[in-house]
């Protein structure tokens, strides 16, 4: 099969769950997705440790490679990866891999403290202007010092997990910009590693590379990957390889309305990650106590954002009821639109609903707690979980009014979740601002996006986003009742203080 006369891009887009490879072929107007190859991933337990299959994850791409090196023939142009945060491999002297790299749920929430005794939690957000999670980079590399240093000190190279696909497949050693910024390890003031940090926890900074921006080229295929594969004169290229940022280059926000900054985004899926884009980080007291982060956009931008709990629930609620009858969304929407509205709410971000034995019990458990009525049916379960997300999307978008020192006119939803409608709506009436929802595959768009601005098939990033608004549907929803959430958000508010 060939493409006529369209170039083709592809983009590998390995999630925690699930990876795939996807095409995306360019008219020069219009971009056009085709999946070439998906498979599923997560974590491997051993020994009570919880690692990545890393050589497995290269054995899918490269079938993925296979495949569109079939399909496609000549016509690619580009290849990039997009993964998760956070989590990296280490190579010794020899470029050989050291250890499988750790999951990033394999980590201790004591590692904070450990931290926090040998520097002050003020200055490391100070100095890096990340929100605190135990399995960032930095607190990793602590605990490998802590439990097991001799692997540390055979380390020559630091690769987060893009980064060693990269090199894997190009040779090259780079650290890339937005996901290098997710290791707690990079001052977002200066686009470079924190170095006086590193040596006040007596970490290693010669095993880090070169921090590297999206759009970079780093060269043609390895000529191994190429015999193996069949791609040949392809290029490699640095996309925002953080999956949020990648997600936020595929925003399909017009020209006007990004110069104005009056809009932020929700990339929504397992998680929502709701934020604006920003020219500066905003590191001061108000943002470390809402615990926004700092992280790198496409274009030299920050992504100045908060993580949610998002779709998770609902899934968990679904996978609860699995056993007794498999509830497709729509389903479960309509059974939502049932019930009545704002009965009860819940702090989806609350520590108990991270992993609890049955989420329906739990969201119950929790009404029933905080002396709210208790939801009785799937429908009312559903609607609670939907409008406390609604809300809490409300209050975030509060926060970052307050830290940008502007209003946020328009909130662009991404990813998975701009198809449930319900939602969307439920947004627009709690926050009384019009959402745009979709695309939905922002991640893998956002990627290809990316490399078309590297090779120059589009000009810039805001003339990307003007190909996706081409190229994509997006849904507008208007507020139809705002004023009927006012008291359920003062009884939100309510809920997460006490």
């Amino acid at each position: 099969m060939t493409n006529g006369n369209r170039e083709v891009f592809l983009a590998a887009d390995l999630g925690a769950s699930s990876g795939r490879l996807v095409a995306g072929s360019f008219d020069g107007n219009q971009i056009r997705l085709e999946d070439v190859h998906r498979f599923e991933n997560g974590g491997v337990e051993v020994a009570d440790h919880l690692y990545w299959d890393f050589l497995d994850l290269w054995k899918q791409l490269e079938t993925g490679l296979s495949q569109a090196a079939t399909q496609y023939q000549d016509s690619v142009i580009s290849l990039g990866v997009d993964t998760w945060g956070v989590d990296f491999g280490l190579l010794d002297s020899n470029d050989q891999l050291l250890a499988n790299p750790r999951h990033y749920r394999d980590q201790s929430q004591d590692i904070l403290e450990t931290a926090f005794d040998m520097v002050p939690r003020e200055d490391i957000f100070q100095q890096t202007g990340l929100q605190f999670m135990e399995f960032n980079s930095l607190y990793q590399l602590l605990s490998l010092k802590l439990e097991n240093p001799q692997l540390l000190e055979a380390a020559a190279s630091f690769l987060m997990i893009p980064d060693l696909m990269h090199w894997v497949l190009s040779g090259e050693k780079v650290n890339e910009f937005t996901n290098a910024t997710t290791t707690q390890m990079l001052d977002p003031r200066s686009g470079d590693w924190a170095l006086s940090l590193l040596d006040r926890f007596s970490l290693p900074s010669d095993i880090l590379q070169p921090v590297t921006a999206p759009g970079t080229v780093l060269g043609p295929l390895r000529r191994s990957v190429s015999d193996t594969t069949g791609l040949r004169d392809v290029k490699v290229i640095l996309p925002g390889t953080h999956d949020t940022a990648s997600a936020v280059m595929a925003v399909p926000v017009d020209a006007q309305t990004q110069a104005s900054g009056h809009w932020c985004y929700i990339s929504s899926g397992t998680w929502s990650l709701m934020g604006a884009e920003i020219p500066e980080p905003v590191i001061n007291a108000r943002c470390q106590q809402l615990n926004f982060t700092n992280e790198g956009g496409v274009g030299q931008t920050v992504r100045l954002l908060k993580n949610i709990a998002g779709l998770w629930l609902v899934q968990q609620c679904r996978a609860a009821w699995a056993s007794e009858q498999d509830y497709d969304w729509e389903q479960l929407v309509a059974m939502a639109e049932e019930s009545p509205a704002r009965t009860c709410l819940i702090d989806p971000d609350d520590a108990c609903f991270v992993a609890p034995r049955n989420m329906p019990e739990q969201i119950q458990q929790y009404c029933q707690q905080s002396d709210q009525p208790v939801p009785e049916t799937k429908g009312a379960v559903i609607r609670c979980a939907l409008e406390s997300l609604a809300l809490r999307y409300r209050m975030v978008m509060e926060f970052l009014e307050d830290l940008t020192g502007r209003p946020m006119e328009t909130i662009h939803i991404v990813g998975g979740g701009s198809q449930n409608r319900l939602l969307c709506q439920m947004t627009a009436d709690a926050c009384n601002r019009t959402v745009m929802a979709g695309p939905v595959e922002a991640t893998a768009i956002g990627n290809l996006m990316m490399q078309l601005v590297a090779v120059g098939a589009v000009g810039s990033i805001s003339q990307a986003r003007e190909v996706v608004r081409a190229s994509f549907e997006v849904e507008q929803y208007i507020p139809s009742d705002p004023d009927a959430w006012h008291e359920a958000a003062d009884r939100f508010v309510g809920l997460l203080e006490s």
